[in-house]
């Protein structure tokens, strides 16, 4: 196995268990193809192993810590039966059929993503480098997938969560590796039906990150009704309609707003699904900045308001552009939340930090000085991180009321 060799920096990285390893960070030459490789310090110490993308800034993702660590199917799949034995425990009731269950970095296997739909499973495959190892790491994969009663696995091309501001997602490239290919399926979260396409649907067909979200969502509704307060719900940019069916099934009356025309039409099946009537909420297809202009003119307002938009931030070139939009679309829901309503604000740029985040939710950003924060929330316990990879805890989650 070939060594890469990093600087001071590079080593601290693998030694405090950080999985990239950045092109600054390298001093040897790492021209060529894409390879498993050994993580040497400059004193030839041997850290660990790795895979070499030379294309990428992310010049190594680090696989294994230690003079013995090894890279090869037997290790991918140790990692893959730990990740299953994990969400086996978090998700033992049966009342949620759809989540992570294999997260990439935080499972230790970066590049490789798996998520569970039923007895369906989407893996994505994240850089070239990844993919170029996959023959050999996946080869038991089927195997495994089997045997934990998965009886499909589709193969998504890999995609940035910024695609969701396009609305309408592009056709991705989809590969059945076994199994018969399925488009549209029915699963649960916490109890509740909703569908899922995971032929078409962004990510691997559902924000699967955002389930604790939604039921925290469909709790505040519903203690807002025990109450006797408001109950009149804007979920912005909507998609196929989590947030509206738990706030709707909670007793709120919910106008989702998103570009994607098509995925009104999912969220209503959803709704269906649940034994909710569609007719008694609305679905507006639209920009949903340009629409919270015209709402704030004509005075509307809203209980609680729900923003969930797509990474303002896909780099960290983009960051401060990210942060004025963050405030300009926080200050048009203040503007169009009700006194003693609740604004519930959402981020899945990793770019963007929580105290950044936060910062767009102050007195000044926000143009009203009644708010506090009441609670701010992160990933959900199947979408693992480490302690030393803050990029992992990219979702947020901030409650003001």
């Amino acid at each position: 196995m070939a060594g890469v060799v990093l600087n001071r920096h590079g080593v601290e990285a693998v030694r405090r268990g950080h999985p990239w390893i950045f092109r600054s960070a390298v001093i040897s030459p790492i021209g060529g193809d894409a390879r498993i490789v050994s993580l040497l310090s400059e004193r030839e110490e041997r850290l660990g192993c790795g895979v070499l993308d030379p294309a990428s800034p992310i010049a190594l993702r680090v696989w294994g810590v230690g003079p013995e660590a090894k890279l090869d199917a037997a290790v991918f799949t140790e990692r893959l039966e730990r990740a299953i034995a994990i969400r086996k425990e978090l998700f033992a009731g049966g009342t949620t059929t759809a989540f992570r269950l294999l997260n990439g970095e935080g499972d230790r296997t970066p590049g490789f993503v798996i998520d569970r739909y039923g007895d369906v499973a989407v893996l994505r495959i994240d850089g070239e480098a990844a993919r170029s190892v996959s023959p050999l790491l996946l080869r038991d994969l089927e195997s495994v997938l089997r045997r934990h009663a998965i009886m499909t696995l589709l193969e998504r091309s890999s995609q940035r969560n910024t695609e969701r501001a396009a609305g309408e997602e592009k056709q991705k490239s989809v590969q059945v590796r076994f199994g018969e290919a399925q488009t549209t399926l029915e699963v649960r979260e916490h109890g509740i039906p909703f569908v899922v396409d995971v032929m078409h649907g962004q990510k691997t067909g559902a924000f699967l990150d955002q389930r604790e979200n939604r039921r925290r969502i469909g709790e505040l509704v519903a203690r807002r009704k025990a109450a006797g307060l408001g109950v009149r719900v804007l979920n912005l940019f909507s998609y196929t309609g989590g947030f509206s069916q738990r706030a709707a099934l909670a007793g709120g009356t919910v106008t989702s707003v998103d570009v994607a025309m098509k995925a009104h039409a999912t969220a209503q099946t959803s709704f269906k699904l649940a034994g909710l009537d569609p007719r008694g909420h609305s679905f507006v297809t639209a920009d949903a900045f340009a629409w919270l202009g015209e709402a704030k003119k004509k005075g509307h307002q809203w209980d609680v308001v729900i923003s969930d938009p797509p990474s303002f931030a896909p780099n960290e070139r983009s960051k401060p552009n990210a942060i004025t939009a963050y405030r300009a679309l926080h200050r048009a829901c203040a503007e169009v939340l009700a006194p003693g309503g609740t604004l519930a604000a959402a981020s899945c740029s990793s770019h963007v930090s929580a105290e950044d985040f936060l910062g767009t939710l102050d007195d000044l950003s926000l143009g009203r000085s009644d708010l506090r924060l009441v609670d701010l929330f992160g990933p959900p316990a199947d979408h693992p991180t480490l302690p030393s990879f803050p990029e992992g805890r990219y979702l947020k989650l901030a409650l003001l009321a």
